[in-house]
């Protein structure tokens, strides 16, 4: 037992160094990413940052100071609402970047050529930046926070139209502040260049979307043997009936993440070559495969009821 304890322990300091370092390097890469492109060329593309850099040209208060301040109550309301750890892991990153932004992106060169370039490879190094940090488990807080936290209290709200609309909002404020329409173009395009680039990146390790498939095969039970001995995906077989031959067969369902979609492809026709395969998205999967497990993490106000209880019970 004190092996197993001794040796969960170093597995957690692991983790932890290998969070600090990616979150290093996320940071890195967004200091980059607003001192030398964005902040420079009066782009402000959404979110906390994109506020902070608007309030930047309007008092010079430094960038990552500000990134850490307007983020603050959202951490202390994320405590009662969301896990600690993810707030934890979310608070180290913020902290990290908004470090780097002041103290490196300080000395860094700004970018005064074509804004469209600056748009381009200000959203390119966003994306690099934020997938880090999402591989992780984590955020930057911001937008990606304010709409985790909109969205338990209004749960009929997509959470990418809560982002969307956030984003939109800080665009909007720094076109009248920067007082030129041409702010709001290059930030949608450094906002889409950013999405594109996070969605590539992770194509598919963002545990909550992938993809759905229906195969329909006359080998459905090899098919989905295949299926859950290779990829460990689970399947299920739905009765169906083709409505020309009237035939009656199964139709398989699997859900897979983005990158396993071909892998499945594959193993289909490696069965049946003549099978019939339908591929849709899947906003959201949660589950086991998908969702990880979050027994272990709790919000504040947990945490001070299991201690209540274990006071109580000594």
């Amino acid at each position: 037992m004190g092996m197993h304890k001794l040796s969960h322990r170093h597995g957690d300091v692991r983790d932890t160094v290998v969070d600090l370092l990616i979150y290093g390097a996320s940071g890195l890469l967004f200091a980059v990413d607003i001192k030398c492109f964005t902040a420079p060329n009066q782009i402000a593309p959404g979110g906390v940052t994109g506020l902070s850099t608007v309030i930047n040209f309007l008092s010079g208060a430094p960038i990552g100071l500000l990134n850490f301040l307007l983020n603050l109550p959202m951490f202390i309301w994320a405590f009662f609402e969301v896990g600690y750890k993810l707030v934890l892991r979310t608070v180290a990153a913020n902290l990290i970047t908004s470090l780097c932004i002041d103290q490196i992106g300080s000395r860094l060169p700004a970018y005064a050529g074509n804004p469209m370039l600056a748009a381009l490879f200000g959203g390119l190094l966003e994306g690099i930046s934020l997938s880090l940090v999402f591989m992780r488990e984590a955020t930057t807080g911001g937008t990606d926070l304010v709409a985790r936290l909109l969205k338990r209290r209004f749960r009929h709200l997509s959470t990418g139209r809560l982002m969307l609309s956030i984003d939109l909002i800080i665009v909007l404020i720094s076109a009248v502040v920067y007082k030129r329409i041409e702010s709001i173009l290059y930030a949608l395009i450094y906002i889409f260049i950013s999405t594109r680039v996070i969605d590539t990146i992770l194509y598919g390790a963002d545990i909550g979307h992938g993809k759905v498939m229906w195969i329909m095969t006359a080998h459905s039970e090899q098919v989905a043997q295949k299926i859950m001995d290779e990829l460990d995906r689970g399947v299920t077989g739905l009765q169906a009936r083709g409505m020309y031959s009237g035939i009656h067969s199964e139709m398989l369902m699997c859900a897979v993440s983005r990158t396993e979609v071909y892998r499945v492809k594959d193993l289909v026709h490696s069965v049946d070559p003549d099978a019939f395969i339908i591929v849709g998205d899947a906003g959201e999967i949660s589950g086991e495969g998908f969702n990880h497990p979050t027994a272990n993490d709790k919000t504040l106000p947990e945490l001070v009821r299991a201690a209540r209880r274990k006071k109580e019970a000594h």
